[in-house]
């Protein structure tokens, strides 16, 4: 199944839901609830609560993260936002400004 692809020129201003991959090199504002990988590319913007079960930042969020596996904000990412997830990596060099529930039932 092939990565949905949000360009380096696209805003979204709304929802995006669904069963596919999701790499965003373009601005997202709204929400994001996608059952599969999340991949925020080092120019990709989102002001947006995410919902899914992993997530890869190397851009920007603001907004709120819950990940039903995993959240990963690499070195050169930046969030603000708090995160709920039971695997969290958070690279040196990393920006994040929140709180994390890594609360396992």
């Amino acid at each position: 199944m092939a990565d949905t692809l949000i360009g380096p020129n696209i805003t979204i201003d709304g929802e995006i839901s669904g069963d596919a991959p999701v790499t965003i090199e373009g601005t997202v504002k709204g929400r994001i609830a996608v059952n599969a990988l999340v991949t925020v590319a080092e120019n990709g913007v989102v002001e947006a609560d995410v919902e899914t079960p992993q997530i890869a930042v190397s851009g920007q969020v603001t907004g709120n993260i819950v990940a039903t596996e995993r959240v990963e904000i690499a070195s050169i990412g930046k969030m603000v936002g708090d995160i709920k997830a039971p695997r969290i990596l958070i690279a040196d060099g990393a920006g994040f400004k929140g709180h994390i529930d890594m609360d396992v039932d």
